[in-house]
């Protein structure tokens, strides 16, 4: 079965998504957390549901949307995925990936 990773890239992602939001509502920034968590949990049975954002020589990156976020993954040569970042729609994720 293909494990799932998240970098630590990626989890300063979530802390400062986390931080922003808990400013105004600390109840939503948990809600939105584990929303984003949970739908990471589906690349397990289903690694291909996102859509393709580069396919070159660092591999399959795809891209997983839940509400205004893109978590962008990589699908490794073994089938394991790796959680590059959470990243909000209005970011330029070019500059990211």
């Amino acid at each position: 079965m293909a494990k799932l990773n998240w970098t630590n890239e990626a989890e300063v992602w979530l802390k400062d998504i986390y931080s922003y939001i808990a400013v105004d509502n600390p109840n939503a920034a948990v809600k939105v957390i584990n929303g984003i968590y949970q739908k990471a949990q589906l690349l397990l049975d289903y690694p291909e549901i996102g859509y393709q954002y580069n396919a070159g020589i660092d591999g399959n990156i795809r891209i997983l949307l839940y509400g205004h976020y893109r978590i962008a993954y990589l699908i490794k040569e073994n089938r394991n995925i790796d959680i590059l970042g959470v990243f909000h729609g209005a970011l330029a994720i070019e500059r990211y990936l």
